[in-house]
């Protein structure tokens, strides 16, 4: 499809919402008097839209009714909610979803933090439904689900240009019901099924864990346990949300009373969640009015830029190194970027997701919803989070072999360096 055609297929999606209001106000009485009352509705100056354009959407509508062996007068809703998502996935973006008046309440469900479900997050990388993260301690993760894995079928339904929120329509269900999902793993020949049984999924936050001299985890309570001279602070982070901040200032605070100045802040994992909550954290490690992320709307506003909120408590004697992989995302990646680009840590892992922009939650109508992309964000240099993630300093995988044996390579490597400094 050309240049043109795009634009002219784009119109003519646009012009359907023009026709479903028309379908509402109960202006349909056949094709003619559909395309003479478009008309008559007040069309956007920059959008041009001619009746004609209409002709063979409502020639499909039509022939559909007539001929269609499935087709029953109920269909009506069905169809609207139908091309109203197909207006919103012509835009080429997997977090710009139109929601259904089941799937509005889902999503509205899932965001409140209540859910039943398998406990993974999940988006489209490389053009294939991909996990982002298992949640710990979740039956996905229980059941051996990893960053990275490609889902290519759920129970019966292939996943092939399936979209994210049908996906995870057909993944959820109550407590105790089954789901069987079919894996491909990178440097796995064979296609993993896994039989999971859904559960009330509870969103972990953060962990502290400590490591003495020989390496060995002490507490992992939040206790702040005595370190020996050459002793690590860890604090896992599992999610940025509303608690967040308070709970890792709580963190924090043992880290300090431990007498120690290195720490590991593990992001692995960690799918993101609310900006504020990242902000308000990398303000604990940067001078006030240091920038931290901005959004960017793309010329449509202006841009928004979020600096630092002073709080840094550490001077250059902290020695940090911050993990990630292909599981840390959104907020754990403007987290990261931030503390990198600014030189206060160091990051170790694989290369983040990906996933650095910004979605707004509309009401189209009481019952429905519309998501979609208002910005991008960018590290404090301008990187695009959205075009590539992050690329850390030091490299290290995982293999199989690395989690048959339980060996955290990734963790033993930051021990490894941060030993080193003085």
């Amino acid at each position: 499809m050309n240049n043109d055609q795009q634009k002219r297929f784009i119109k003519i999606v646009l012009g359907l919402l023009v026709v479903m209001v028309v379908f509402f106000l109960g202006d349909y009485t056949g094709q003619k008097s559909v395309s003479s009352s478009a008309q008559s509705i007040n069309i956007p100056a920059d959008i041009n839209i001619t009746s004609d354009q209409f002709e063979p959407f409502w020639k499909v509508w039509r022939l559909l009714s007539e001929k269609y062996v499935g087709a029953t007068t109920t269909d009506s809703d069905k169809r609207v909610w139908g091309a109203i998502q197909g207006l919103a996935s012509s835009q080429n973006d997997p977090y710009t979803v139109f929601f259904p008046p089941e799937e509005s309440k889902m999503f509205k469900s899932d965001i409140a933090g209540n859910f039943e479900g398998v406990g993974m997050e999940i988006g489209i990388k490389d053009g294939m439904l991909t996990v982002v993260s298992p949640l710990k301690n979740s039956p996905a993760d229980k059941a051996g689900v990893r960053t990275g894995d490609k889902i290519i079928k759920i129970d019966d339904k292939l996943t092939s240009d399936l979209p994210v929120d049908k996906a995870v329509k057909l993944i959820r269900g109550p407590k105790g019901t089954v789901v069987k999902i079919t894996f491909i793993r990178e440097g796995v020949s064979q296609q993993l099924e896994k039989t999971i049984v859904r559960d009330v999924i509870d969103i972990p936050t953060i962990q502290t864990e400590t490591k003495n001299g020989n390496s060995n985890p002490q507490g992992g309570t939040g206790d702040g346990a005595e370190l020996k001279k050459d002793g690590i602070f860890i604090i896992k982070l599992f999610s940025f949300t509303a608690q967040s901040p308070d709970l890792f200032r709580n963190a924090l605070r043992d880290f300090v009373e431990s007498g120690s100045h290195k720490l590991i802040i593990d992001l692995r994992g960690n799918p993101g969640g609310y900006l504020d909550a990242a902000w308000d954290i990398a303000s604990w490690f940067l001078p006030t009015g240091k920038l931290i992320v901005t959004e960017d709307f793309g010329g449509k506003d202006t841009n928004k830029v979020y600096r630092s909120k002073g709080y840094d408590i550490f001077n250059e004697n902290l020695k940090l190194v911050v993990l990630v992989d292909g599981g840390s995302a959104s907020a754990s990646e403007i987290f990261a970027g931030a503390l990198r680009e600014h030189g206060i840590a160091k990051l170790l892992g694989t290369k983040t997701f990906g996933k650095g922009s910004v979605q707004e939650l509309i009401s189209i109508t009481p019952e429905t919803s519309l998501k979609v992309t208002i910005a991008r964000w960018l590290t404090p240099k301008g990187h695009n989070l959205s075009n590539d993630g992050l690329v850390p300093d030091i490299e290290v995988k995982v293999t199989q072999k690395d989690i048959d044996a339980k060996n955290d390579v990734q963790m033993n490597k930051a021990v490894e360096i941060l030993r080193k400094e003085k």
